[in-house]
């Protein structure tokens, strides 16, 4: 890999270029090659080997059809599997990049379907450094009647998590490949319950897509949009371990943030949130946009030289409902106006005897008395002051609303102070949100190549909405688990939120089988399962933990110290901890382990081997994990949201956070579903 670097920071580009520009453009592109090619110590190059009974395609192996084994048959070839491709002076592979179409096997082959591979070898590593090897031969009818699982592949996933989320590139199984390797045209949503690796599927999903479909990926761009700056924070560095260094990554409050220069200033009552979420304000809103657009009163005269051309107003009519009809974009057809006017002129010159030609048109078109002409029927829009006009004056949004909403939904979306300009506005989250429709049906929002959208449950349809346009042209991957939403919007099916994002179409996977969370303490949080969220699948661990699971039942004056202990018996073991609460009693466990001289950190900070400790209040907990969780006041949890069945699912997010294991300390009665 460090001949690699070199090879590349030694090109001479000096005389290879015609002008500077070329040559400013060549040696950015060296330099963002120099910048893949680096070095990350402790993520090992390569984590399997894969012996095929025959060649693969030279065009699998990345040029090259890999070395025989030494000693091997001549009809053996050997190919190692790593995060990168990796060559050597001659250009021949000695690292497979794990995208490769000839690695696919290393994941997907099994007894039963060998695949050509004669031996599967996985690595095992121990601070980057090479520790252990395990062999699984695939050709032998007796190993295949035992079934033994891999005891590095379990040694890895139950590795101690401390720091950012690590990739599970090593680690990808059958059904998970399969989701991965799917192709760029079209949209996959993943079902998946805690611990079965949705988010990691999804983040290596983008780095094989940018792999296969490269250079229409750097064209159109790629995206990842996480639930909260603190989750983006925890994945970040995943993508750039698998030489990705290119993705961007945002909430979806960025997104329209970024689009209106709208700043969050205020906040809305559930109910109030919950009603602008509705899909609904679509309809709303488009009739907003276009009520501005009146029938002419008055003809159009335009006058060249010694002449005057009149369009009469009945003509422009016809020119304004053709174009409504049409249901465009709102600044597209005003664009087109003025066109038609221009060439409803031209025809009268050409009646006339003259040979008018597309300058003569578009000189028209720019003519002051067509400009007012389009300017009274057809006026431009500001999108947040049309839907500050929409907030903040009844009898518009009775208006729009008419049939849509209820006169009491109508008083609920009503700001009861309104803001006299849009620079004085308390704009809410889900007020952005609309401005931010507004802006798309004014002008298109330009679409990326593939989006990735995680914790996508959580979304309100006007949200999914916002995705939707951003990946128009594109796909998109929705990676959510509907038992997790924390919402009051939350959504109820998958079919649905496709359906709001523009993707019907689009393929719905479930993964059941758990990688993350221990057998017992999934089982305990599936108890609430029926209650809130009746019918889905219960997730099945693979992890098998003793005692992975304790519940202390302490009295009310004696909780904040029975936490304490709880969280000095989790350091005492290897791993990153997290204290889990209400929100409501963060800043009181925060002074309690001040006071006591236990070092912690926010959520979204870097723990270390001093510092290992980390306060997350539960709103914040969905997609992180830790090693050990303490979970604060079971009761407090629930108390916290605004109606049992939302408080019962962040519940089940704050159960399921836990690696190794679990502590569950409560003075209050657990919910009846627990308590047995």
């Amino acid at each position: 890999m460090r001949a690699m670097r070199a090879d590349v920071e030694a090109l001479d580009i000096a005389d290879v270029t015609a002008n500077w520009v070329n040559a400013a453009v060549l040696q950015h592109q060296i330099d963002e090659r120099v910048k893949a090619l680096a070095d990350h110590a402790h993520t090992p190059l390569f984590f399997g080997r894969l012996d095929y009974l025959h060649a693969p395609g030279a065009e699998s192996a990345e040029g090259g059809e890999g070395e025989p084994p030494a000693g091997g048959g001549s009809q053996e070839w050997r190919c190692y599997i790593g995060r990168r491709h990796v060559h050597d002076a001659d250009g021949d592979p000695m690292v497979i990049d794990w995208r490769a179409p000839v690695s696919q096997p290393f994941y997907r082959a099994s007894k039963k379907d060998p695949l050509d591979v004669a031996l599967r070898r996985r690595f095992g590593y121990t601070g980057g450094e090479l520790t252990a090897y395990e062999d699984e031969d695939l050709t032998d009818p007796a190993e295949a009647e035992k079934g033994v699982a891999s005891k590095l592949l379990q040694a890895e996933i139950e590795r101690p998590r401390v720091g950012p989320m690590r990739d599970i590139v090593a680690t990808i199984q059958p059904e998970q490949d399969e989701i991965v390797r799917a192709g760029l045209g079209g949209t996959v949503c993943v079902q998946g319950g805690p611990g079965t690796g949705k988010t990691a599927v999804g983040l290596h999903r983008v780095a094989y897509l940018l792999y296969a479909y490269r250079e229409r990926l750097a064209r159109t761009g790629t995206l990842v949009i996480g639930p909260n700056r603190s989750f983006l924070h925890y994945i970040e560095q995943v993508l750039p371990a698998l030489g990705e260094l290119e993705v961007r990554q945002a909430t979806v409050g960025d997104l329209v943030a970024h689009r209106t220069r709208a700043e969050v200033r205020g906040e809305d009552r559930a109910a109030a949130a919950a009603l602008k979420g509705d899909a609904r304000m679509g309809e709303v809103l488009r009739r907003a946009v276009r009520s501005g657009v009146t029938m002419p009163t008055e003809p159009c005269v335009v006058v060249r030289g010694s002449r005057r051309w009149r369009v009469p107003a009945y003509e422009i009519e016809e020119l304004v409902r053709e174009l409504l009809a049409r249901d465009i974009r709102y600044e597209a057809a005003r664009a087109a106006l003025p066109q038609r006017i221009a060439h409803a002129v031209l025809v009268r010159m050409e009646a006339a005897g003259e040979a008018p030609d597309d300058r003569v048109q578009d000189t028209v078109a720019r003519n002051a008395a067509v400009k007012a002409a389009v300017k009274a029927v057809w006026p431009p829009v500001d999108p947040a002051k049309l839907v500050l006009r929409l907030l903040s004056e009844p009898d518009f949004l009775a208006e729009r609303a008419e049939g849509l909403l209820t006169a009491e939904e109508q008083k609920l979306l009503l700001w009861e102070k309104p803001a006299r300009s849009v620079k004085s506005a308390k704009w809410s989250a889900a007020d952005v949100v609309l401005i931010d429709e507004v802006a798309d049906l004014v002008e298109r929002t330009p679409s990326l190549g593939h989006v990735v959208l995680d914790e996508a449950q959580d979304l309100s349809p006007m949200q999914y909405r916002a995705v939707g346009r951003r990946c128009s042209t594109g796909s998109v991957t929705v990676l959510g688990d509907l038992a997790q939403g924390t919402t009051p919007w939350a959504t109820g099916s998958w079919g649905e939120a496709l359906a709001h994002m523009g993707k019907p179409d689009g393929r719905i996977e479930e993964l059941t089988a758990g990688f993350r969370v221990p057998r017992e303490v999934i089982a305990y949080a599936s108890r609430l399962l029926p209650e809130i969220a009746p019918g889905l699948a219960e997730v099945t661990s693979v992890r098998e933990s003793a005692g992975s699971l304790e519940i202390r039942r302490v009295e009310a004056g004696e909780l904040d110290g029975a936490v304490l202990a709880a969280c000095r018996e989790a350091l005492g073991r290897e791993g990153s901890v997290g204290l889990i609460a209400a929100d409501a009693r963060v800043a009181g466990l925060a002074g309690a382990l001040s006071a006591a001289g236990v070092p912690f950190l926010a959520p979204g900070e870097e723990a270390s081997a001093v510092v290992r400790l980390t306060l997350v209040p539960v709103s914040l907990a969905k997609g992180l994990e830790y090693d050990y969780v303490v979970l604060d006041e079971p009761a407090a949890v629930v108390a916290g949201e605004p109606d049992g069945r939302t408080g019962l699912r962040r519940l089940y997010v704050a159960l399921t956070r836990a690696v190794s294991g679990l502590w569950v300390v409560h003075g209050a009665d657990l919910p009846t579903q627990l308590a047995a």
